[in-house]
C-alpha cells in the first residue's frame, strides 16, 4: 500500500477528475483564507499541558483523557473534521495499519470529530478501526485546543451540494470543524508533539511518531 502522502496525492488527482472545478475553486479559497487568517497559530504548544475532557465513544459511554491514557506511555491524538472527508478518511485508515506496531512502542491512540456518536460509529464500521473514535460536542475542547475555524458562509451551499450537512453531521448550526491536527503527549499529559495545518490535504507524517521519544 502506498504511504498517507502518496494516497493524497491520489486523491487530489481522483477529485480534479470528478469535482466540478467551480467546487475545487471555492475549496481552495476557503483553504487559502484560512492560511492567511493563520488558523491554529494560537494552538496548544509541545511543551504545555493537555487539557482533560470527557466525550462519549461510538458506544454512547463517556470517555475522559485519564482513560484513554490508560497504561500507555504516550497517546496520539488525531482530530478529524467527519466521515465525509476523504482526507481524513486516508489519515484514519493509515493510522490504522500503524497501530499494531504503535502500540508496541508504548503508544494509545483515539480520535476525535465533532460529528455525533452516530456518524463516528458509521466511520469506525466502515474502516474497520481499531481505536476509539470521540465525539466533541459543539467543537468546545477543539476551541480550547485553538485548531477549530468556522467553515466560510460561501463555501457552506458548496459541501451542501455535495450531501455534507455539517448541522445534522455535528448536531450544530455554528459549521465548526477543526483543522488537521495530531497531539502525542506522554504518561504526565504533556505535549510532546503536534502537527497542526490549516490546509487539510497536508496530513501527519506518521513515521515521525515513531521518533517522538
Amino acid at each position: 500500500m502506498p504511504n498517507l502522502q502518496k494516497q493524497i496525492e491520489n486523491l487530489m488527482i481522483e477529485m480534479s477528475s470528478q469535482v466540478p472545478q467551480a467546487i475545487l475553486d471555492i475549496f481552495q479559497r476557503s483553504i487559502e483564507e484560512l492560511k492567511e487568517d493563520n488558523i491554529g497559530k494560537n494552538s496548544l504548544l509541545v511543551g504545555e499541558l493537555m487539557p482533560s475532557f470527557n466525550f462519549k465513544n461510538t458506544n454512547e459511554e463517556e470517555v475522559s483523557l485519564d482513560k484513554s491514557l490508560g497504561e500507555n506511555k504516550k497517546l496520539i491524538i488525531a482530530f478529524f473534521r467527519g466521515n465525509w472527508c476523504p482526507f481524513c478518511s486516508l489519515e484514519l485508515q493509515a493510522l490504522n495499519k500503524s497501530f499494531d506496531k504503535l502500540q508496541s512502542k508504548g503508544f494509545g491512540l483515539i480520535a476525535i470529530s465533532p460529528q455525533t456518536t452516530q456518524y463516528n460509529k458509521e466511520i469506525k464500521k466502515n474502516l474497520k478501526l481499531n481505536f476509539e473514535i470521540l465525539s466533541d460536542a459543539k467543537s468546545q475542547y477543539t476551541k480550547e485546543l485553538g485548531i477549530d475555524f468556522t467553515l466560510q458562509d460561501y463555501a457552506v451551499p458548496h459541501y451542501k451540494a455535495l450531501g455534507i450537512d455539517l448541522k445534522k453531521l455535528n448536531a450544530d448550526d455554528q459549521n465548526r470543524l477543526p483543522i488537521p491536527a495530531v497531539f502525542v503527549i506522554d504518561s504526565n499529559k504533556v505535549i510532546k508533539y503536534k502537527f497542526v495545518d490549516s490546509n487539510y490535504m497536508n496530513r501527519v507524517n506518521i513515521e515521525e511518531l515513531f521518533t517522538i521519544e
